[in-house]
């Protein structure tokens, strides 16, 4: 596994601080869109990692918006992949949660489905069953 360097990272405690508020933020789930739809992090959109180029400058249309990209694991590379693909294409505040999915999960907080949506309030949340 090559490691990717150069790219900021995002915590899980900012991330949920700033769900519970409502901040903005783009949250970009690099996994194939079937991993997505059995359950992602609220808010989150889906990104296939092979279509990156293709589809973020349709769904982020501002250069400067805050993006943060995650993917399963702290194993998986490539939500690192695309933070540094969204750079070479202009994106000028990415940062990528290394934790992913599966931080998210074991420290409580859940995800949201198509059958299953996640509602925030501070404080932390009940762990969401991924279908």
């Amino acid at each position: 596994m090559s490691v990717i360097t150069g790219v900021e990272r995002a915590e899980r405690k900012e991330l949920k601080w700033r769900m519970d508020r409502a901040e903005p933020l783009v949250l970009l789930e690099i996994e194939p869109e079937d991993e997505y739809r059995r359950g992602h992090l609220p808010g989150a959109l889906s990104v296939p990692p092979e279509r990156v180029a293709e589809l973020v400058p349709k769904l982020v249309r501002e250069r400067e918006t805050e993006v943060v990209v995650y993917c399963c694991a702290p194993d998986c590379m490539e939500g690192r992949r695309a933070a540094k693909e969204l750079e070479g294409l202009g994106y000028t505040n990415v940062r990528s949660y290394d934790g992913g999915k599966r931080d998210w999960v074991d420290h409580g907080f859940a995800l949201e489905n198509e059958s299953a949506p996640a509602v925030f309030a501070p404080g932390p949340a009940p762990a969401g069953k991924v279908e």
